[in-house]
């Protein structure tokens, strides 16, 4: 039994919760076990609570600032974790990463452009880029089975006419679990700076490497992902703060540094909220022991899955992430078309979990089920699976 308590159960409906409070909208029903939705239903760092308690109660909620303490506690928190040297000027608060991949799409290309993305993958970087009637150019990943790996011949081809401007990079990748290796950054690294691709690296799953898994960032594998990169992270996964959005963003080149901040600065885009910035210091600083103990109870849920997949449903395979608490499902076995597996989860098991095809045609076949829960709700949601199935 560890310090922390991640079997609790916290009850979240009629708390505004997205995850709980949409399931009617978007299922057509509310009595479904929720495990969509990216975030967890555990209990935040002991300290970050506390600390907000604390600033609450104060009673003056005035305008703030980023003080030395929040820089230092990224720089000193990307050091210890992920062995990368960042400083303050390449820093900067963003107001969610989806937003801060809009706003670069928005300044470093024009209506037209093409930007790449490696399908199946997390559905807002086409949303996006198609919002600001930029051409999706789709490169997917290949998928041996078990894992992904990028198509690097793939990505020599659409990139030959040189009128590719930016690719969307999900590192760690969303849905596939996959943490990125250095031989394949530094190869997508040289490709892209030679065609003058810029990469956008969403990192939000970085600190959830497991099981001996080692995330690398993108900028940090060679001179040329540096300069040809933008960096985007937040502790909102790693401690379950989603809700008080505190992205930053992190930009090695000057001249793209300037362009992009000097983006977020006219607009009134580059502020967080007094909370924004009290919860990324409290748990950079002092949430270094919970995520280690949330990450030995992830990898026993997925663990937990797998083998409860293996043993009862073998028609639905699990990818096991090297890296979240998001956990692909290969349900192709079932050889059920898209919308009735989506009717077999709702309807049959009364599950909430992420259609697979919304992150691409690639996903057709698949689903991604959320594992951060306590075990027994994982286990509820199992059993209501199997049953299902008959």
């Amino acid at each position: 039994m560890g310090k922390y308590n991640f079997d609790q159960i916290v009850e979240r409906r009629n708390t505004d919760s997205f995850k709980y409070a949409a399931l009617e909208k978007l299922y057509g029903r509310s009595d479904l076990i929720p495990l969509w939705v990216a975030d967890m239903d555990f209990l935040s760092p002991p300290a970050v609570i506390r600390a907000l308690v604390e600033r609450s109660q104060y009673g003056i909620y005035g305008y703030t600032f980023a003080s030395d303490r929040y820089y230092n506690s990224i720089i000193n928190w990307q050091k210890q974790y992920h062995q990368w040297d960042v400083s303050k000027e390449e820093l900067s608060f963003i107001p969610g990463i989806v937003r801060g991949i809009a706003f670069a799409v928005h300044t470093f290309s024009k209506e037209g452009d093409k930007v790449i993305i490696q399908p199946p993958v997390y559905h807002p970087f086409r949303i996006v880029a198609q919002s600001h009637k930029r051409e999706v150019v789709t490169n997917p990943l290949l998928f041996d089975g078990n894992r992904y790996t990028m198509d690097f011949e793939g990505l020599e081809k659409v990139t030959d006419k040189g009128d590719c401007k930016i690719l969307i990079l999900s590192n760690p990748h969303n849905p596939g679990g996959r943490v990125w290796n250095r031989e394949e950054l530094a190869r997508l690294a040289e490709i892209c700076y030679e065609k003058k691709v810029l990469v956008i690296s969403d990192e939000i799953h970085s600190d959830l490497a497991l099981n001996g898994h080692k995330h690398i960032p993108f900028a940090s594998v060679s001179e040329k992902a540096a300069q040809n990169s933008i960096t985007f992270n937040a502790p909102s996964k790693s401690f379950n703060i989603a809700g008080i959005v505190s992205s930053y963003s992190i930009v090695k080149n000057k001249k793209l540094r300037d362009e992009f901040y000097n983006y977020l600065k006219i607009n009134d885009l580059d502020g967080g909220t007094l909370f924004a910035y009290l919860a990324l210091q409290e748990a950079y600083e002092k949430g270094g022991d919970w995520l280690e103990e949330l990450k030995e109870y992830l990898w026993g849920n997925l663990l937990f899955v797998d083998t409860f997949l293996k043993e009862n449903i073998p028609q639905i395979r699990a990818i096991i992430p090297e890296a979240s608490f998001l956990l692909w499902l290969d349900c192709r076995e079932l050889n059920l078309p898209q919308k009735e597996l989506n009717s077999l989860f709702v309807n049959k098991a009364r599950l909430a979990l992420n259609d697979g095809a919304m992150f691409g045609k690639e996903g057709t076949g698949f689903m991604r089920m959320n594992v951060g829960c306590p075990r027994s709700i994982l286990e509820k949601a199992l059993q209501q699976l199997k049953d299902a199935l008959g």
